[in-house]
């Protein structure tokens, strides 16, 4: 791996005043809910552009020349590296075009833009947009800021894990996500160069384990949604992969359900927004708790930019999967107080009814009766099933369709 503790610790100087110094900060419900001795976070959310990818930006764009400057530099992300690039671009007058797949969230392309970047849709992923900006880079004399396989983007994003050890000091293993594999080729250069018996441990998606593939000489299979689509990334980077079969203890793969459930506990407990990439670490706890339970763990928090309709959903299905949220379908006879009556059974159980439709023209239900869908918030999923039991004990039929164990 051609980069060294010294380099990152010389991309800490050249960022030093440039970014935000994100906290690590110690969460004793998250070590409780994971099982681990402790838990600390580093909060890369808090950066300007609310992601870990200001570090690496920086560090790249101040080394290029007079003239790269002057011509301008082009980048292909899928949000959060585009915004690092365009701001600290704008900060120090450089032309920047970014080039983004036509799926990237309106929230990434629009802040991209307030950065006075060029943005431009190509593709639906990256792996679209990445030959047509080559070629862009190329017709217009652009230097090509590359997200991750780049020894100063690497070196940038090191920085991360000197600020985790420098404020934790005795921590036993770093959980990092791995999209490209930059953030986590960095961080394992830093942290095996200050405390060679940490582990380093990195956690993808399910549908895109690149990184999982490749150091187990599996056959590479990837592809698929996924709501953390910063990290949704075809293969990993050859400088990166050199670094991972050197340094790393573990690459864990998590699931959709994971990762949200990841990013309601983080708004939950530590009040913060993660974007589905920026929880993955988190996740990987959840999703394998017996690798850190009494060990203690630091997670990189990389990034907080998502849609607030895509927020919103996520929370509602969270409170679908932890009970909070049921969907039932109920029985009934179309007479006037049915609804009076079932309501009443609802709110003695403290339910709150959020959603009410008669459903009385299908053709397989008796003229004189209806189907009663609702959507009922509840305490918990003890007072639901409390719920459903007294309206079936008013004499009613209950069928639930949705609840924490049918959500996915």
């Amino acid at each position: 791996m051609s980069v060294t503790l010294a380099d990152v610790r010389a991309a800490a100087e050249v960022i030093r005043g440039g970014i935000v110094h994100t906290p690590t900060l110690l969460s004793k419900t998250l070590s409780a809910v994971t099982g681990a001795a402790e838990v600390w976070v580093k909060f890369e959310n808090l950066q300007f552009t609310a992601s870990f990818k200001d570090r690496g930006a920086l560090v790249k764009l101040s080394r290029l020349g007079a003239d790269e400057k002057k011509r301008g530099v082009l980048a292909v992300s899928a949000g959060n590296h585009a915004q690092g690039v365009a701001y600290h671009a704008q900060r120090a007058g450089i032309p920047c075009t970014v080039v983004m797949p036509e799926t990237t969230p309106y929230a990434k392309v629009r802040q991209t833009k307030s950065f006075g970047a060029r943005v431009l849709l190509h593709g639906q992923t990256l792996a679209d947009a990445e030959p047509h900006a080559k070629e862009i880079a190329a017709r217009d004399q652009l230097t090509l800021i590359h997200p991750y396989d780049d020894d100063a983007i690497i070196a940038g994003q090191g920085t991360v894990a000197l600020e985790m050890l420098a404020a934790a000091p005795d921590l036993d293993v770093l959980v990092i996500p791995v999209g490209g594999g930059g953030l986590i080729a960095g961080c394992a250069v830093a942290a095996k160069g200050l405390k060679p018996d940490i582990a380093i441990v990195g956690v993808e998606t399910a549908v895109y384990p690149s990184l999982y593939q490749t150091l187990r000489g599996l056959p590479h299979k990837v592809g698929g949604n996924t709501i953390a689509e910063g990290i949704a990334v075809k293969s990993v980077g050859k400088r990166p992969l050199e670094a991972a079969q050197h340094l790393l203890s573990e690459v864990l793969l998590v699931g959709e359900s994971e990762i949200e459930q990841a990013m309601c506990l983080y708004l939950d407990i530590e009040k913060t927004v993660a974007e589905g990439a920026g929880a993955a670490a988190l996740a990987g706890l959840l999703a394998h708790p017996q690798h850190f339970a009494g060990k203690r763990v630091g997670l990189v928090l990389s990034g907080g930019n998502i849609d607030s309709r895509l927020l919103s959903q996520v929370i509602n299905r969270g409170l679908v999967r932890s009970g909070r949220i049921v969907s039932l379908r109920i029985d009934i006879q179309d007479v006037p107080g049915t609804l009076a009556r079932i309501a009443a059974v609802i709110g003695e159980t403290g339910g709150n009814i959020i959603e009410v439709r008669h459903q009385r023209l299908f053709i397989d239900i008796p003229a004189k009766a209806a189907e009663l869908d609702l959507m009922v918030e509840t305490r918990d999923p003890e007072s639901a099933r409390d719920m459903i039991t007294r309206i079936t004990a008013a004499g009613f039929t209950v069928h639930v369709l949705g609840t924490a164990s049918g959500s996915d």
